[in-house]
């Protein structure tokens, strides 16, 4: 195993930077909120760690890419952020969409059903997916100009390498971008806590991505990139403080509030899903129980997190 290090100064400076006005932002923030992000380059923090490398067909060693540090993220001329006439997030479950696995024709699709109040729209589906013909498959795929993301979460349940999987397509089905029916009666695994973890992971990632952050390469995070499930496993939930800085700096919120709103989701017992019941109808509601077991060490640590803020 190796670990990706980087020194002091490097983490400090790829969080608050050197621009001066950067700097005198950073300086603003609430002093427990800085006590927690300048935990990012104190050696000593045992809330954030460096990143580890297990094999050679792990991310960053096989797409190797520029890392963007916070100055980079602010200056980004392509980056996106909310605005009040455009501030939700739209996720929209696909079901078999004819034979359709390949990304960019999904993407497509989304984009054209992207509500006008909509900052982004996901799409999440147990059809696994490719980018293009010649690829093995993908966890997701996100537009950030488009705001349009498709994230598939097929391998993640127990049962994908199963001969009985019951999410395969098997024949071709041609229809119409306007036949919703095919949204109708989608497959859905068992819902257990290590999928809710993992589908977690997977649609915050991407829709991080929307929002202009790109893969993380400073300590671990959950904008790391993944390759492979044991990767993916292996990323934290929680974000490193130079990409909580940025996705603060995209949406504006207080850390407090947010780590409080979190803890609270953990803690409640169930899911409010609108638009779903046993027989996948769209017109009634249920609370689906929601299993949060493989959370628990998440919730521990933005406990120990919330400690230093209000410290």
């Amino acid at each position: 195993m190796q670990t990706v290090q980087h020194s002091e100064q490097t983490l400090k400076t790829a969080l608050i930077s050197k621009n001066p006005t950067l700097v005198s932002q950073y300086e603003q923030l609430d002093a427990g909120e800085r006590r927690l992000l300048n935990k990012a380059f104190k050696p000593d923090s045992d809330l954030f760690g460096p990143i580890s490398l297990h094999s050679e067909s792990d991310w960053i060693i096989s797409h190797p890419e520029p890392p963007q540090d916070f100055e980079q993220f602010f200056s980004d001329p392509s980056r996106k952020a909310p605005s009040p006439e455009k501030r939700s997030i739209y996720i929209q479950c696909i079901g078999s969409l004819g034979n359709t696995r390949i990304i960019r024709h999904i993407l497509r699709f989304l984009k054209k059903k992207k509500p006008k109040d909509a900052f982004c729209i996901v799409g999440i589906t147990m059809i696994y997916l490719y980018p293009r013909d010649s690829w093995n498959f993908v966890f997701g795929q996100a537009s950030l100009t488009d705001g349009v993301g498709i994230f598939s979460f097929a391998r993640y349940g127990s049962d994908f390498y199963s001969s009985c999987y019951e999410g395969k397509v098997n024949k071709l089905q041609k229809v119409s971008s306007s036949d919703y029916s095919v949204f109708d009666n989608y497959y859905i695994p068992e819902v257990t806590s290590v999928l809710l973890l993992r589908s977690c992971k997977t649609l915050t990632h991407e829709i991080g991505h929307i929002f202009g952050l790109r893969h993380c390469q400073w300590l671990a995070c959950l904008m790391q990139g993944s390759n492979h499930l044991e990767e993916a496993d292996r990323r934290p939930l929680n974000l490193c403080p130079i990409c909580l800085r940025k996705l603060r700096c995209a949406v504006g919120f207080n850390i407090i509030e947010r780590y409080q709103a979190l803890v609270k989701w953990i803690d409640d017992e169930s899911a409010d899903i609108p638009g779903v019941s046993t027989e996948h109808s769209r017109e009634d509601n249920v609370n689906l129980p929601k299993p949060v077991e493989a959370f628990k060490e998440w919730k521990e640590w933005i406990i120990r997190c919330l400690a230093v803020v209000q410290k």
